[in-house]
């Protein structure tokens, strides 16, 4: 961390935000192989805007299939080398855990972006969290931050303080003026 005051950030869930999910058995996962991660379209060119805005980009992600084995850790880090190629965020935190593990990183725990704020000096009550399900809304709630959800077929239930459609819409919403969050 640096000598300056803390200063706001945007947290980005992975799946579902940033990348793709894919569909197995009928029902939208988290890729398990490089060959199946695809970033979404749009997804640079928001992180982007964010970026010019001089305001530091996180990615935060529960990846348990890493703890139950049905995720390779090569394969891991090829889509999270593809994540950064593409999309250029300034760190990617990962949670490997399940949630037998009862860790401080699994969202909905704070863990993962108070890690990174402390590390970054960033200021969580003047940040936001995006992402697409209610893990990642309590997270950033029990972390003091705005939260925005992208609404999705599979999330309705879930609320935040802001809900959208895309990761633009999040981003302008982020960036317009009077929002709680400025660089």
């Amino acid at each position: 961390m640096t000598g300056d005051a803390p200063r706001p950030a945007v947290f980005l869930d992975r799946d579902g935000v940033l990348n793709l999910l894919v569909e197995r058995g009928g029902v939208l996962v988290s890729p398990s192989v490089a060959a199946d991660f695809r970033i979404c379209e749009g997804a640079p060119e928001a992180v982007a805007a964010l970026r010019r805005a001089g305001l530091p980009v996180f990615v935060v992600t529960n990846q348990p299939d890493l703890a139950r084995g049905g995720l390779d850790w090569r394969q891991h880090e090829l889509m999270l080398d593809a994540l950064r190629s593409a999309v250029a965020v300034d760190e990617v935190g990962v949670c490997p855990h399940d949630d037998a593990d009862r860790c401080a990183c699994r969202k909905p725990a704070p863990g993962l972006l108070q890690d990174l704020a402390r590390r970054h000096g960033i200021d969580l009550s003047r940040s936001v969290v995006v992402g697409d399900g209610w893990k990642d809304v309590e997270a950033g709630r029990r972390a003091g931050c705005r939260t925005i959800l992208l609404r999705r077929p599979y999330n309705e239930a879930a609320s935040a303080d802001v809900v959208v459609g895309t990761l633009a819409d999040a981003v302008a919403r982020i960036l317009e003026p009077g929002s709680r969050i400025s660089s």
